[in-house]
């Protein structure tokens, strides 16, 4: 198909899918962007917000609207890693064992409050969002393409929760966060959601996605061309978290630890799905920009000097930005 052609079918669906968002969520546009480029780049992403703000119902909204194959795990301190794995079980009519999947064998798996498990519950997803497969025993499985995890999760402040191992955080591509909704915002969720008819209730698929959509997509999001100023800028991003490499005076007072490469990928890759949504098949220096927060927040080990002062990664990260434009 014509690279044009497949562009403004890009277009298209980007707007609708996020109209169709738009139509359950009110407002929290960090959140809804964030996760629409998390799902068309490959990636995986973590939503951080206090209860009840609609962070389960995004990705509940996102599964119905691009018809991918949906499961939600609901992280508990009892749930054990082969709760979401799956595990050998005896076959009575075959008379051997056999695997039988867990939830984890689907198209876009929502972990619910993950930080209410255990890290080894935790830690049980590492494999599957870095490598596709999950491994029991001696055998590897192969999840299913696209695959995508959407994990929730209330502030680590809150009680009965656990921090998430930094390895762990490093394999989300984005952390987004939800706002507490203003009053105009507050009416417009009341609306929606105390009526005799449900918004979520009415969410259909957007035409042109499901899993061959939503492949074709991500193929062409490979396709968009990062110029090496553009490039180089976001390794300049990266590379400026690091204190023993930073000229920027926040990060050298408040930082013990900058991002990863995987934050350079994040940067680029997200780039690449706006640019597509704008229209263009090339980067843009403010794509970069535009994620810079959502991609590289949770990157960040912050000195306990920080901690203490209330420094916060993001205003560490807007001081390298300032530095660099």
């Amino acid at each position: 198909m014509d690279a044009k052609v497949l562009l403004e079918r890009f277009q298209d669906v980007w707007g609708r899918l996020k109209e169709r968002i738009g139509g359950v969520l009110v407002g929290q546009r960090e959140a809804v962007e964030g996760v629409m480029v998390c799902l068309f780049a490959g990636g995986h992403c973590l939503i951080e917000g206090v209860p009840g703000i609609g962070k389960t119902a995004l990705v509940r909204t996102l599964a119905k609207a691009t018809g991918l194959r949906f499961a939600r795990i609901q992280f508990t301190p009892d749930l054990m890693p082969s709760d979401i794995t799956g595990s050998d079980v005896f076959v009575e009519e075959k008379g051997e064992f056999g695997f039988r999947k867990g939830p984890l064998f689907a198209h876009l798996v929502l972990a619910d409050e993950i930080n209410r498990a255990t890290p080894k519950t935790q830690s049980a997803l590492l494999e599957a969002m870095q490598e596709g497969q999950v491994t029991v025993g001696e055998k590897s499985h192969t999840l299913p393409q696209p695959f995508m995890v959407a994990a929730t999760q209330n502030p680590i402040e809150m009680e009965g929760t656990y921090p998430l191992p930094e390895a762990q955080l490093d394999r989300f591509m984005f952390k987004l966060r939800m706002e507490i909704p203003e009053e105009k915002e507050l009416l417009k969720i009341a609306e929606r959601t105390t009526g005799s008819v449900l918004a979520e209730e009415k969410i259909e698929a957007v035409e042109g996605l499901g899993t061959s959509g939503v492949l074709q997509m991500r193929r062409l999001v490979r396709e968009v061309v990062a110029a090496d100023e553009v490039a180089l800028f976001a390794a300049r991003l990266v590379t400026q978290t690091h204190p023993l490499r930073s000229d920027v005076e926040a990060v050298k007072r408040w930082v013990r630890l900058g991002a990863s490469p995987r934050g350079m990928q994040a940067l680029l890759l997200g780039a690449k799905v706006l640019a597509l949504a704008d229209g263009r098949m090339n980067v843009a220096f403010d794509d970069i920009k535009a994620l810079v927060l959502p991609a590289l927040r949770h990157r960040l080990i912050l000195s306990f000097e920080a901690q203490a002062e209330g420094v916060t990664s993001e205003q560490v990260l807007e001081s390298v930005v300032e530095a660099l434009t």
